[in-house]
């Protein structure tokens, strides 16, 4: 994203104190929503119980994937883990080292090849940074290269069916029948600035478990949450 939205949002929250600050979003399913700066500084104790257990879960060297404000970062931190925090956002990566975390590293997923981990993060449906189901195998790919061979990666998405209607024979009525329907563009707003579009992945379980198995990954379904949202987790196999 070249125009940094949720950067300036999060410096404005941390070092300015504007802490009623919200961050508009955009689909090409014509949703608007708004989504409150300071929930990308809430605590362990105010995160939903999937992102809980997605940290519990965590082990050895982590890489937080889209780090944002560095909330999950610091939780991992404080359990003494060696975390490293990814983000591409200049604002995002300044307000992380300002809350005290060392680990962190401007660049996106797909350019970093510092370091091998063994578990890679990737919260608030992270994997939707593949952006389309056709790039999976680029992501499963990178992944690969980013894991060692008994890593684990851990990850939230939403199934969104329940989005579309269905017509008078109880098929879902897609915008497209060629394209997956967890294929959304977005833009975001903060104040006078909005980004450009972007596409982003929400992708559901069956689809996940399929294509993870046809590039060397077991998926396994960790926990459902409250409203079609689900905890995965994909495990490099050996060949």
């Amino acid at each position: 994203m070249r125009t940094d939205v949720f950067g300036m949002a999060m410096r404005d929250y941390h070092f300015s104190g504007d802490k009623e600050g919200e961050i508009r979003t955009y689909s090409s399913l014509g949703e608007e929503d708004a989504l409150p700066v300071a929930y990308l500084f809430r605590e362990y104790g105010a995160m939903p119980e999937l992102e809980k257990e997605a940290l519990d879960l965590c082990r050895g060297r982590v890489l937080d994937i889209g780090c944002g404000a560095g909330s999950h970062s610091l939780h991992l931190k404080e359990r003494d883990l060696d975390v490293t925090s990814l983000d591409i956002s200049p604002g995002a990566v300044e307000v992380c080292r300002a809350r005290g975390l060392t680990g962190v590293i401007a660049t996106n997923f797909w350019e970093y090849e510092e370091k091998k981990f063994d578990t890679l993060l990737l919260l608030m449906n992270g994997v939707g940074i593949a952006g389309r189901v056709g790039r999976l195998p680029e992501f499963f790919q990178k992944a690969r290269a980013l894991l060692n061979p008994s890593g684990q990666i851990l990850f939230d998405s939403s199934d969104i069916i329940y989005m579309f209607d269905k017509d008078e024979h109880g098929e879902y009525e897609f915008p497209s029948p060629e394209t997956y329907y967890g294929e959304v563009e977005f833009e975001v707003a903060y104040k006078d600035m909005r980004s450009e579009p972007f596409p982003w992945l929400y992708i559901d379980s069956g689809v996940m478990e399929k294509v993870a198995a046809d590039h060397g990954f077991a998926f396994e379904l960790v926990r459902k949450g409250d409203h079609f949202d689900y905890l995965g987790k994909l495990s490099p196999l050996e060949y």
